[in-house]
C-alpha cells in the first residue's frame, strides 16, 4: 500500500500478530519467535493503527488492529538484503493466504480465518440463510476484537471486516443481533471522545446514535 513505507521487519510483525490472532506480550513475541518490537516500530504501526499496543507492567500487550487486518488484504514487501529466499517465502505465504487459502474457506477477510468460533462454525450457509450468515460473521468479528466475552467494541473497528457488505444490509444484521439475549449496543457514554471516524460507524438504533458492541453480557 503506497504511502505506509513498511519495512520488511515491520511488515513481519504484521505477519506475527495476524497469525497469532489475539493480544501478545512483547515478551512472549521474544521466546516464542525471537522477535523484539522496539519503540520505534511499535510507535509507528500504532500511529498508522496497524497495531493496537498497551502497556502491560514491564513490557507491552500488542495485537493486530482494525486497519492492521485490512492492510493485511494487501501486498506487503519482505525484500530483505541478505535474506532474499526468506523475503520470497513470506510474500508467497502471504499472497497464497489471501488468494488461495481465504477463498477455500468461505472466510470473507483474513481476520475472520484466523479467529474461526464455534458460532461461525455452525452457522448456516449464506445460500440457505444469508441474513443468518451475516449475523455470525459480525459474532466472529466481534470475537476477534475483544479483549474477552462481553467486551465492549467500537463498530468503528468492527466496520472494516464487512466491506464487501452493503453497509445497509451490516447495519440490519447489528439490528437484528441487538435483539438478541446477551448482546448490548449503546452509544458512548463520552461524546468529546468520538472521533469523525466513531460517528461515521454509528449505527442508528433506538432514536440514537450508537459507537460500541458488546456480546456474552
Amino acid at each position: 500500500m503506497a504511502g505506509d513505507d513498511l519495512t520488511a521487519s515491520e511488515s513481519a510483525i504484521l505477519v506475527v500478530l495476524m497469525a497469532e490472532a489475539r493480544e501478545v506480550l512483547n515478551t512472549e513475541l521474544r521466546e516464542l519467535y525471537h522477535l523484539d518490537v522496539r519503540k520505534p516500530q511499535r510507535d509507528k504501526l500504532t500511529r498508522l493503527h496497524y497495531v493496537a499496543s498497551r502497556k502491560s507492567g514491564s513490557t507491552y500487550a500488542l495485537q493486530l488492529d482494525d486497519k492492521g487486518w485490512v492492510r493485511m488484504q494487501s501486498d506487503l514487501d519482505f525484500a530483505l538484503r541478505g535474506a532474499s529466499a526468506l523475503g520470497a517465502a513470506l510474500t508467497a505465504l502471504q499472497a497464497n493466504l489471501r488468494d488461495r487459502v481465504l477463498a477455500r474457506s468461505g472466510c470473507a477477510t483474513l481476520a475472520e480465518l484466523f479467529a474461526v468460533t464455534d458460532v461461525r462454525a455452525s452457522a448456516p450457509t449464506a445460500a440457505a440463510d444469508p441474513a443468518g450468515a451475516l449475523t455470525a460473521r459480525v459474532v466472529s468479528a466481534y470475537r476477534a476484537l475483544a479483549d474477552a466475552p462481553g467486551a465492549w467494541v467500537s463498530l468503528r473497528r468492527l466496520r472494516p471486516f464487512f466491506a464487501d457488505v452493503p453497509r445497509e444490509d451490516l447495519d440490519e444484521a447489528l439490528r437484528r443481533l441487538s435483539r438478541s439475549e446477551g448482546v448490548a449496543i449503546t452509544p458512548e457514554s463520552n461524546q468529546k471522545t468520538l472521533t469523525e471516524a466513531d460517528i461515521a460507524a454509528a449505527l442508528r438504533l433506538g432514536g440514537q446514535d450508537n459507537h460500541l458492541l458488546a456480546i456474552g453480557v
